[in-house]
């Protein structure tokens, strides 16, 4: 391979590397977007922020993986970390129910979407499951924000499954 060619790759990863890496003497970071998303490690939590000492069942799965069943006691959560796909596909969801209470709530808690990056401050996406609702944590603001309704269980489903 002539110099030439080894000096325009050289050049070609430093500019990648450094357009990747911006020093810390620029005065202010460059905002991140979705197509850089999949350089973060991610982390989903959900929050058992019931009432009365009430057990959340929740069960989380992606395409790929299935999160397994867990009874979290209040105060307490499920998390997982992870990397998107370089495609922009990658979607988990989740199903959560109190049994007590006799109800439930089937949602996506991470998909790529610019606006759930900045409510998640690129890392951390925080769900709670409250007495009236879902909420997601905006954590640059510090704010839980309403975005799902519990369902009633009407008794129809018989296992705890996300289906």
């Amino acid at each position: 391979m002539s110099s030439f060619y080894i000096n325009m790759l050289l050049f070609l990863v430093l500019t990648t590397l450094v357009a990747a890496n911006p020093s810390s003497s620029t005065s202010s970071a460059p905002t991140p977007d979705h197509r850089n998303a999949w350089y973060t490690t991610w982390h989903v939590h959900v929050v058992n922020g019931l009432s009365n000492n009430k057990i959340l069942f929740v069960h989380c799965k992606s395409a790929d993986d299935d999160l397994g069943m867990h009874n979290l006691t209040v105060g307490s959560e499920t998390e997982w970390k992870f990397k998107t796909t370089i495609i922009g596909k990658t979607l988990f969801w989740c199903y959560v129910t109190s049994k007590s209470d006799r109800i439930h709530a089937r949602f996506d808690v991470f998909w790529e979407d610019n606006d759930l990056f900045e409510k998640c401050a690129w890392k951390h996406c925080i769900w709670t499951a409250k007495d009236d609702g879902i909420y997601l944590m905006n954590v640059p603001q510090s704010d839980n924000e309403f975005v799902h309704n519990w369902e009633w269980d009407s008794g129809l489903l018989t296992n705890s499954t996300i289906v």
